[in-house]
């Protein structure tokens, strides 16, 4: 069965880290790129970064640049978002997703097509 499942999300203060994974099972994540998204309360889903098959990190939102760092463990078909100086705003459910493009330009590419059921992340003090 082809599976996306995200983990690693939680409550943290302004300032701190997390690190989101994003575990694939019944393909091999390492052929495809990897976008992670979020979608805060009342706003529409935003693409965050995307990890390309060459593993090179495309930022879609100004405001993690610097902040937030995608890798991959292909030995544990995993992707991972490290989130660090973590912001009220962004807090979300981040959710993961493929893309047959590696990377697509446009978040809302089509090409993303398997997604995760997301998790939790909550900025506050």
């Amino acid at each position: 069965q082809v599976q996306l499942v995200e983990s690693g999300g939680g409550l943290v203060r302004p300032g701190g880290s997390l690190r989101l994974s994003c575990a694939a099972s019944g393909f091999t994540l390492s052929s495809y790129g990897v976008g992670w998204f979020r979608q805060a309360p009342g706003k529409e889903r935003e693409g965050v970064s995307c990890i390309t098959t060459r593993d090179v990190q495309m930022d879609y939102t100004a405001s993690v640049k610097g902040r937030f760092t995608i890798s991959r463990d292909n030995a544990k078909n995993t992707v991972y978002l490290q989130m660090n100086s973590l912001k009220h705003e962004d807090t979300a459910v981040y959710y993961c997703a493929t893309s047959f493009l590696s990377c697509p330009s446009n978040p809302g590419s089509s090409a993303f097509g398997t997604w995760g059921q997301g998790t939790q992340v909550t900025v506050s003090s």
